[in-house]
């Protein structure tokens, strides 16, 4: 592929990807780096591409899988060992109390269907507007929007969900 081309190709594209990353590590150095790595990938297996969907979704989809692959490589420590390492005071308990109503929310949306809770979490998880997310899946900004307001409300009347 020429260099040209790859370099309008990362331009257009980096932005997105790198959001998208951000927002599902939540860590703009790992995503950074996910980021070009993606755009290696993307540069090895060019010739891999269909067409099928947008060049950004399916850049989105190589980061995804980088994601992926780093979580099988690395093993996290459980979100409920960083909270007690990270505050030994007496907000302990509202800050489990508060925990637990952010997990019955997302039990509450991956309930939902696919694409709505890829919106979802674009939204929540990032601070994607509603244009990039519709650009990343390949739809309309309203469309997003309007898909996003859905999914918001299906969560609020859910029985998982507390206010």
């Amino acid at each position: 592929m020429h260099n040209r081309k790859i370099e309008k190709l990362y331009q257009e594209n980096y932005s997105i990807v790198y959001k998208y990353l951000c927002c599902i590590t939540q860590n703009s150095d790992l995503a950074e780096e996910l980021t070009q790595e993606t755009f290696y990938k993307m540069i090895q297996s060019i010739d891999s591409f269909k067409g099928n969907c947008k060049l950004s979704s399916w850049l989105c989809e190589i980061g995804k899988n980088l994601w992926y692959d780093e979580l099988r490589k690395k093993k996290r420590k459980s979100n409920l060992l960083k909270t007690f390492e990270s505050n030994p005071t007496n907000d302990m308990e509202e800050t489990l109390i508060q925990k637990e109503k952010i997990s019955k929310a997302y039990q509450s949306i991956q309930k939902l269907d696919k694409q709505t809770r890829r919106v979802m979490y674009l939204r929540l998880n990032s601070e994607l507007t509603f244009k990039e997310i519709g650009h990343i899946l390949g739809k309309t900004e309203n469309w997003a929007r309007v898909t996003y307001y859905r999914g918001k409300k299906k969560v609020k009347e859910s029985d998982d969900y507390e206010n």
